[in-house]
């Protein structure tokens, strides 16, 4: 779709005009902006123009820099750096940023991990700040560890406990009510490790997809447990009640959705070799196929690499990290919060189809400083998070638009040189984003807990960020931006998108729109055709140097996918967020092979979905 220009009649009297011009935007973002965006009045007339919005966000940005000694015509010079910034569309921070800056909420944040202790107070309380964080525009991640399973006894009461599922339903339920008034759809991760005795009703909680639609779930594994499953599968699997330690093996005739504590089988001891009849119990490799299987019918559970998710805790003095934001990729501890803003990579292709390296590093630099500035100007809900995001002043600045950079280099995505390309950009922006922290701790100081963190201790490097790098999936701004998501592959050069109000919006991918036009091969036909398959392969009047590098998701074999969440997971400090997208006709063989391939080459978690898998996808062909 042709971008268009916003005419600026619509600002009005009371607010502040930008300090730039009117931004360039495509439809399909001023639609977003309109319905999730733009502050409207009482009467829910819209009384801001984009531009207004960017202002609104830069100016509050801006200000920070006079708690750091900038006076009053320098701070202004920082406002409109920021706004260009923004209104460039080189760089968005996260949707509560765009949403709440400037506004009575004040939150910006969109990642929040919140712990979940075993008590009826500390769980209720824990739904509480859930309530306050989704109303304002975050996600929330769960571990769900601690909670004793399922028939386990309450000594206060006398009774039993309805376990983890029971509860975390409520917290499902919490979120929906929640989002009856909330800006945006409200996410949630829940994760459990599979040492928990109630983690084959964990499995299959979602295998009913009815049920926690507003969560996605990871089981968390260890490289041991791994290590077992590749040289001895068929190790009887045991699980531990997190209250007593106890250890429990799995009989293979429980009920997988009603199954209690006193339905398995209590270890008398460690040594699982002198048990008789071992067939009557679940292995590891049963408990992996059982993995694989689920997230065959439904794309759920993920799996998250627990371990190499804490070889990278920047802050282990203070505890091991137990959960991811609902996206996977912002690990954080208990109470944690982290903002995110991702450069798009599209802006950054010259017309020589070549990287500007130089302004993507200056890009880099400001987008550091404004997500750093973002942490002393957010108004956290909850008040342990404050004092910890500013303590540890984490920020996630990642990138999207990697699919159209690759189309505007000629390179195709499943390739060695496209890979190449994407460890390059990552390994660029990571380093010099690490430099710009470094800049910045020089004159405002490290992060509070740089001593004893790994920036101390391993790197003897003074940041303020303890974590600074992490790739997001950029939904909506990535549609305020007119470009790819986050590192993904594209879904479909032409398909349909839904949005949080129900609507339908067409997505025309801009880059090849250009390209088959200048080349006179585009047209209603293909589009249509593209749009009901979601893939120019097989239309033989697009010559095949365009097919080549025009190849969508579906084009693309898992593994191709799997490999660049790999190599940008190298030059990260978090995590990368990638669906590894599969045929409808997959076999479990394939997620099996995928799962395996994503832990050997790096990655800290892996989320499939194959076609089809659900009723209602995000993104649609016709």
């Amino acid at each position: 779709m042709k971008p268009r220009r916003i005419n600026s009649m619509r600002e009005t009297d009371n607010i502040t005009p930008p300090t730039g011009g009117e931004p360039i935007l495509s439809e399909n973002a001023m639609t977003v902006l309109e319905n999730r965006y733009l502050i409207r009045d009482e009467q829910g007339k819209i009384i801001e123009t984009p531009g207004q919005l960017f202002h609104r966000v830069a100016r509050l940005v801006a200000s920070i820099e006079a708690n750091y000694g900038s006076n009053e015509a320098e701070v202004a010079q920082w406002h409109e750096k920021y706004y260009d910034l923004l209104a460039s569309l080189k760089f968005l921070p996260n949707s509560p940023t765009l949403m709440n800056a400037g506004r009575p909420s004040g939150m910006l944040s969109a990642c929040f991990v919140l712990p979940i202790e075993d008590s009826i107070e500390d769980i209720f309380e824990t739904i509480k700040d859930t309530a306050l964080i989704q109303k304002a525009g975050g996600g929330t991640g769960f571990s769900l560890d601690h909670l004793r399973p399922t028939g386990d006894r309450v000594a206060s009461s006398g009774g039993t406990t309805s376990g983890p599922i029971s509860f975390w339903r409520v917290f499902s339920q919490t979120t929906d009510a929640i989002q009856q008034g909330a800006f945006r759809r409200g996410a949630n991760m829940g994760m459990m490790s599979v040492t928990h005795p109630d983690i084959i009703r964990f499995l299959h909680a979602k295998q009913d997809l009815k049920a926690f639609t507003n969560f996605n779930i990871s089981v968390k594994i260890t490289d041991a447990w791994m290590n077992t499953l590749e040289t001895k599968p068929d190790t009887l699997h045991v699980v531990e009640n997190p209250r007593t330690g106890r250890k429990y093996l799995l009989p293979k005739q429980i009920d997988i959705n009603h199954y209690t504590i006193q339905d398995l089988f209590l270890l008398p001891g460690e040594d699982t070799n002198n048990i008789e009849n071992k067939d009557r119990f679940y292995t590891i490799s049963d408990l992996w196929n059982m993995i694989i299987t689920c997230a065959h019918k439904t794309g759920d559970p993920g799996v998250a690499f627990i371990d190499r998710i804490n070889q990278d805790n920047p802050t282990p003095q203070l505890g091991a990290i137990e959960a991811t934001n609902p996206c996977g990729e912002q690990p954080l501890l208990p109470y944690e919060a982290c903002t995110l803003g991702s450069i798009n990579l599209a802006k950054f292709v010259t017309d020589k189809s070549e990287i500007d390296w130089p302004g993507l590093g200056e890009t880099v630099k400001l987008g550091v400083r404004f997500l750093d500035n973002i942490i002393d100007a957010c108004h956290y809900p909850v008040t342990q998070t404050a004092e910890i995001a500013r303590a540890n002043r984490k920020i996630g600045l990642g990138v999207m638009g990697f699919a159209d950079c690759l189309f505007m280099l000629g390179i195709p995505y499943d390739s060695n040189e496209g890979v190449a390309v994407g460890e390059s950009i990552m390994k660029f922006i990571n380093e010099n984003a690490i430099q710009a922290s470094s800049e910045l701790a020089e004159k405002r100081g490290c992060f509070p807990n740089w001593p004893g963190s790994i920036w101390n201790k391993q790197r003897n490097l003074k940041v303020r960020n303890a974590a600074i790098t992490c790739v997001a999936p950029t939904g909506t701004i990535s549609i305020i931006a007119d470009c790819s998501s986050g590192i993904e592959p594209l879904y479909s050069l032409v398909f349909m998108r839904q949005v949080l109000s129900g609507k339908k919006l067409l997505q025309t991918n801009p880059v090849f729109s250009e390209i088959a036009a200048n080349r006179g091969i585009f047209n209603e036909d293909i589009a249509r055709q593209a749009l009901q398959t979601g893939s120019i392969q097989t239309i033989s009047s697009i010559p095949a140097e365009i097919r080549k590098i025009f190849k969508c998701a579906y084009d693309i074999s898992p593994e191709w996918h799997i490999r660049m969440q790999a190599t940008f997971q190298k030059h990260c400090d978090a995590a990368v967020s990638k669906t590894i997208n599969f045929a409808e006709k997959a076999k479990t063989a394939g997620v099996d092979k995928a799962y395996r391939l994503a832990y050997h080459l790096g990655c800290k978690g892996i989320t499939i979905y194959r076609r089809k898998s659900r009723p209602d996808e995000p993104m649609t062909l016709c």
